[in-house]
């Protein structure tokens, strides 16, 4: 049997994601005791957005900047100054009262003024239909749900049919939860400063901010150090460099046996795609326990994998004896059947994957006991998630970094909260994998992913390795997968690249 639990990754070289209120932090620091003025990261915000927007339309025509009252729109006012400078025809839209804008921002606009910048009051009727966009209306600061007169503007700016560039994020998404705050701009291009907001991998974030870029905007090195971030941006680059390379003299033993269990009656393809998933992952040997009515088509399509038909859970233990890794839960169903094998399953103290009806069975608290089990991963999509939370969908996908946080306080182990921005939580470890595509809404995706964690669970990852690794090899091979097309995508069809991204 191969030994489990022992082999990790180091997290803190991972990407930094950072909430509104340490983003904030960071620019104190920066300003109180990095000597960098507001002023000047301001200015620096604003060379920054425009680079990047010339870089993309080097002839712009005219720029509309749609500046708010606050320190984005200061950032808004400078793009327009500094455009203006350089010979190229802008105005700022101004949203919201001019006499709420105050410091930093007030001067900017000022500054504008001064130069011979046109600045007009909003309206729908304001805007020219050539040039480009810049969003510098709302910022990170937004508290709530997005009100007039912005609603008019966010309105006119997805309706003008012309390139959006946001300052910072998008106005109207929350840089917290990637959640669109009522309504929020679709850009084409975000240029974002200081830190990246983890609002914008998750959720709406990805389909709000379109191609994103960063600047750090000259923050000293130490601020960096002075504000740790609770979330970190995975890279699937630095696990695989940081995973030993096998050696020589390894056998099938060397890498663990994964038992899946599950396919009740009519569900045999969840266990054929988790088993092979696990294979595919390096597991040294896969079994998988399903109805007996199902061993001819999972032989068949996996003949790698050792298959045996169940009929309780008492015939169940052999199989759990010669197991490292236990994937619990793909096509189980819920009938007495599944009922039982659950129950001896859990009843084992072998490292297990928890998902689908296994999920929703522990939802349930008939048949499992709630309770801490520190050895288990947990792989729910939002919907599992809020039945087991005990709320609605949408109150999960409101804040799912809350949601994911809650859930391994509540179950231990490690929790994978699935969907566009899957999150890690282990312990302290707080990770976020921005790899795959809408391609991946179809059947059959969760189980690939159970069969991958599985797979490198055996080979001697410990929990929030495997997760962490799991998660982003999954989404990284359908993004090689959808390089032909993400309409169609199955989950086979990940199968492919990911052994080409392990090998």
């Amino acid at each position: 049997m191969a030994t489990t639990g022992r082999l990790g990754f180091t997290w803190a070289d991972h990407e930094a994601l950072y909430s509104a209120a340490e983003t904030r932090a960071l620019d104190h620091w920066a300003i109180d005791q990095g000597g960098v003025s507001g002023a000047l990261l301001m200015s620096r915000a604003a060379a920054a957005t425009l680079e990047q927007l010339l870089g993309r339309w080097p002839e712009p025509g005219l720029l509309q900047v749609l500046c708010g009252t606050g320190n984005n729109g200061g950032d808004g006012y400078l793009v327009a100054d500094q455009a203006h400078r350089r010979g190229i025809s802008a105005q700022v839209l101004q949203v919201g009262d001019p006499a709420k804008i105050g410091g930093d921002a007030l001067r900017a606009r000022e500054q504008a003024l001064a130069n011979g910048v046109a600045v007009l009051p909003f309206s729908p009727d304001a805007l020219q239909q050539s040039g480009v966009l810049v969003d510098a209306m709302l910022g990170t600061g937004l508290g709530g749900e997005v009100r007039a007169p912005f609603t008019a503007a966010i309105d006119a700016c997805n309706g003008a049919g012309l390139p959006v560039v946001a300052v910072d994020i998008p106005s109207g998404l929350c840089s917290d939860s990637g959640r669109i705050l009522g309504c929020a701009v679709a850009a084409e291009l975000t240029v974002t400063f200081i830190g990246y907001k983890r609002g914008l991998f998750t959720l709406d974030g990805p389909d709000c901010c379109g191609a994103l870029e960063f600047s750090d905007l000259a923050v000293p090195l130490e601020a960096y150090r002075a504000v740790a971030p609770e979330w970190r941006r995975l890279c699937l680059e630095q696990m695989l460099a940081q995973w030993p390379r096998r050696p020589a003299m390894a056998h099938k033993g060397s890498f663990g046996t994964v038992l899946v269990v599950g396919g009740d009656v009519g569900m045999p393809g969840a266990v054929a795609l988790a088993a092979e998933a696990a294979l595919r992952s390096g597991a040294g040997l896969v079994r998988v326990a399903t109805q007996r009515e199902h061993l001819s088509a999972i032989i068949a399509r996996t003949p790698e994998a050792m298959v045996t038909g169940v009929r309780s859970g008492q015939d169940l233990q052999p199989l759990l004896a010669a197991a490292d890794v236990l994937v619990l839960g793909p096509g189980l169903g819920r009938s007495s059947w599944s009922q039982q094998l659950l129950q001896a399953a859990a009843a084992s103290d072998l490292p297990c994957i928890l998902d689908a009806d296994g999920l929703n069975l522990l939802a349930e608290g008939r048949v499992l006991a709630r309770k801490r089990r520190e050895h288990w991963l947990y792989t729910p999509h939002p919907g599992e998630a809020a039945r087991l939370l005990g709320v609605s969908t949408a109150e999960v996908q409101a804040d799912r970094f809350a949601a994911a946080v809650r859930l391994q306080e509540q179950l231990g182990g490690t929790m994978i909260l699935k969907g566009n921005g899957s999150l890690v939580v282990a312990g302290d470890q707080r990770l976020l994998s921005d790899y795959g595509n809408p391609g991946m809404a179809s059947g059959g995706m969760g189980d690939v992913l159970s069969g991958i964690v599985g797979g490198l669970l055996a080979q001697g990852l410990e929990g929030s390795a495997a997760a962490a690794l799991g998660v982003c090899l999954h989404g990284a091979a359908a993004d090689a997968a959808a390089e032909q097309g993400q309409r169609g995508l199955l989950a086979s069809d990940l199968m492919v690249p990911l052994r080409r991204l392990l090998g």
